[in-house]
């Protein structure tokens, strides 16, 4: 797998002062608000998310994290319409990187969470979601997409900790997942 995330290697990011990757495609979520006392963040959240469930290409989360999602096209969708979420970055299957909030505004993406005595971690931390499931391995373009920016958010940031969903609230979410490749985010923080 390494040498397939170096034949999908992407160019180095650059983080503007404004908390906007610069070059990439910005869809802004009105899910969002000024992080409590201009908190840097310090922890780096990782998720997976597919809309449909299992499904993977479609406008879902696009929709999803801007307040449109259509109720319609999937029984789902009923289900989940009401939710008012976002995450800073969502990485597609084919490495694409899409940024919906600024690093340095609070996304709404942890949820009820804590992380080494601290409540509420949309507060200082930055969420990436992976456009996936609990049931499928990632693709090696994801991985150059997030090594890429992981370094960039270092660079930028004092990142104490990278840690999974499912870490920061057990027993309520599971991603990214057990097909997740750690490795890559040690990788990526060398």
């Amino acid at each position: 797998m390494t040498r397939l995330v170096r034949e999908h290697s992407v160019p180095a990011l650059v983080l503007g002062d404004d908390g906007w990757v610069v070059g990439v495609r910005q869809i802004i979520s009105p899910n969002q608000d000024a992080r409590p006392d201009a908190c840097p963040p310090s922890l780096i959240v990782i998720h997976a998310i597919s809309l449909p469930p299992d499904d993977f290409g479609g406008p879902g989360v696009e929709q999803l994290f801007t307040n449109t999602l259509d109720v319609d096209v999937h029984p789902y969708f009923a289900e989940i319409s009401h939710l008012r979420v976002s995450a800073h970055f969502f990485i597609r299957r084919d490495g694409e990187l899409i940024q919906f909030v600024s690093t340095r505004a609070r996304a709404w993406h942890a949820g009820v969470s804590a992380w080494k005595g601290r409540s509420r971690c949309n507060d200082f931390s930055i969420g990436i979601e992976l456009e996936g499931c609990d049931t499928r391995p990632f693709e090696a373009a994801q991985y150059a997409q997030l090594t890429s920016l992981l370094r960039c958010l270092k660079r930028t940031f004092l990142i104490e900790d990278i840690v999974a969903h499912s870490t920061i609230a057990p027993g309520r979410k599971t991603d990214p997942g057990p097909f997740f490749e750690w490795r890559y985010v040690d990788q990526a923080m060398r």
